[in-house]
């Protein structure tokens, strides 16, 4: 190529990428959401956070009213329950994260409460079973634990899987001389809330030093992750590891889930029966919160939990606060067919009841 030749293919393209490059930066400006189209007229966003642990259905829940009630528009970020109440509540997080509603499997306290104006409805919307799940591929048939066998693996103080605490309940079954890797959630987490509440409930040394709670100092070393999807990966990742999760995420990964002794001393088996059992012998308070930390059934699945979508008792917008009572009571109404499909327990009709009462309670702010 003779130099001028060169020269002018040199001058167009230092004269041709720029322009092009400005133009790209242009046509994608809307895509990144500087200039993203404001909602038609008459559409009502709604914006949710919380819990992990019913987000499977809620996905489901929310895709399918959209489809039917185009003008509701509703965004879900499942941060877990304790980031999800602090959305809610709005005082600790920026303006851009505070949400129209929360959803948490602990409800929430008289003192997260007493920081909303104007009050919250706790509304029960669906529940399902803690499961501990476990990867131990040479162990064959079902792994057996009892309550002294799973607090002492959850307290640091049973660390073999081979140990004769474990061994006492699998009789005839050759357990792997494998250190036990423990498996718990990062951040505050309403699923941690649940089991730990089971673990205060049947042994007196959890209970006293830790109690029921959103997160956990976990005694000697444990393998942290994010989400009950994050620790159900983790389990399946790790030979040797046992974590808790909610039993839809067990299901859906088809990983092992262990069969737990219960108030009665039955060994249960995970299921959606067992876990309804359960449930049934919860008492709803006025104020819906209501848990059922040792259920005494025989055939009972001992670490169950309902989960909440919380709703202030005021909205100032009168457009939001009817979408939302449409939305949540179509869940609880129609949407709860949905429920047994995902790995949920659908409601109670008495506790479905209680909560469709309970959204005829929110009134739009004046």
């Amino acid at each position: 190529m003779n130099p001028w030749m060169h020269k002018l293919r040199s001058d167009i393209a230092r004269l041709f990428i720029p322009l092009l490059l400005l133009a790209l930066c242009s046509c994608s400006s809307t895509h990144r959401g500087e200039t993203a189209p404001a909602p038609p007229p008459g559409t009502v966003v709604t914006r949710g956070a919380g819990a992990t642990f019913p987000s499977l259905l809620y996905e489901k829940w929310f895709a399918i009213y959209q489809s039917r009630n185009p003008e509701t528009v509703i965004t879900y970020d499942a941060v877990g329950s304790d980031e999800g109440i602090k959305r809610f509540i709005g005082k600790d997080v920026s303006e851009d994260k505070v949400v129209d509603f929360g959803a948490s499997d602990a409800a929430m306290t008289d003192q997260q409460i007493d920081q909303v104006p104007g009050g919250v409805l706790m509304v029960p919307a669906t529940a399902s079973s803690v499961v501990l799940v476990y990867n131990l591929p040479d162990f064959a048939g079902d792994l057996k634990l009892s309550r002294e066998a799973y607090a002492g693996i959850f307290l640091g103080e049973i660390k073999n899987w081979n140990d004769s605490r474990i061994a006492a309940t699998n009789p005839g079954v050759k357990l792997p001389k494998l250190t036990i890797a423990r498996v718990v959630r990062q951040e505050g987490s309403g699923t941690t809330f649940a089991f730990t509440n089971n673990l205060s409930a049947i042994n007196q040394s959890w209970r006293n030093r830790f109690g029921a709670a959103y997160i956990i100092d976990w005694p000697g070393p444990a393998m942290r992750s994010a989400g009950n999807e994050g620790v159900a990966a983790r389990v399946q990742q790790s030979v040797g590891a046992i974590g808790y999760v909610g039993y839809e995420f067990a299901r859906k990964l088809g990983l092992k889930m262990a069969i737990l002794e219960n108030k009665s001393g039955s060994f249960v088996k995970p299921s959606q029966a067992a876990g309804a059992i359960a449930l049934s012998e919860a008492k709803l308070p006025q104020n819906l919160r209501a848990f059922v930390p040792d259920p005494s059934g025989v055939d009972a699945y001992p670490i169950v939990t309902f989960s909440w979508i919380l709703l202030r008792r005021n909205y100032d917008d009168p457009l939001k606060e009817n979408a939302i009572r449409e939305l949540f009571r179509w869940c609880l109404r129609d949407g709860q067919q949905y429920a047994a499909e995902l790995g949920y327990i659908a409601l109670p009709p008495e506790v479905a009841e209680r909560s469709l009462q309970a959204l005829d309670s929110l009134s739009p702010g004046l």
